[in-house]
């Protein structure tokens, strides 16, 4: 589904294109740095083939039809991505079907303008269009902002 919502100042949320996972690869790059940098005990390190790795990642899931990924863009510059999928029961996290948020990016100079809440609901509202009874997500315990939003969006803490 192509799915694109206007925002204001031009922003606009859209679907992901090929054409773009060269900078999505370059984000989750980010994205992997990011979260070893709060707790290097869990998360990997990023390397110098994590741009070319996540960017196969990526390029992969444009096309997997269980798959949402969703770019905001501004006057043709990628500035953030969300990532999900629809998934089916998941005996080791204890859950039924749901949609599951895996990656929410947006770059570091344009945080706290809204863009993040703007690609969380869009890949909410696809999820709900999809037919999907629950949603979860998870974010590193050290990062309060995205915990902030998530629960602004009505997202509760139920594991630790």
């Amino acid at each position: 589904m192509n799915r694109a919502v206007s925002a204001s100042n031009d922003l606009v949320i859209r679907t992901a294109s090929p054409l773009d996972v060269q900078v999505l690869g370059a984000f989750g790059t980010l994205l992997v740095a990011l979260h070893h940098k709060l707790d290097p005990q869990r998360f990997i390190e990023t390397t110098r083939t994590t741009p070319a790795n996540y960017t196969g990642f990526l390029e992969r899931k444009i096309s997997d039809p269980n798959a949402m990924l969703f770019v905001a863009e501004q006057g043709g510059i990628l500035l953030g991505y969300v990532y999900g999928e629809m998934e089916g029961h998941d005996y080791m996290s204890l859950r039924g079907p749901a949609g599951v948020v895996h990656d929410l990016f947006v770059d570091a100079s344009r945080r706290r303008e809204g863009i993040g809440r703007l690609l969380i609901v869009t890949i909410l509202s696809e999820i709900k269009a999809r037919g999907a009874q629950r949603v979860v997500l998870s974010t590193a315990h050290q990062n309060k902002t995205a915990q902030q939003l998530f629960a602004a969006l009505g997202f509760r803490a139920t594991m630790i």
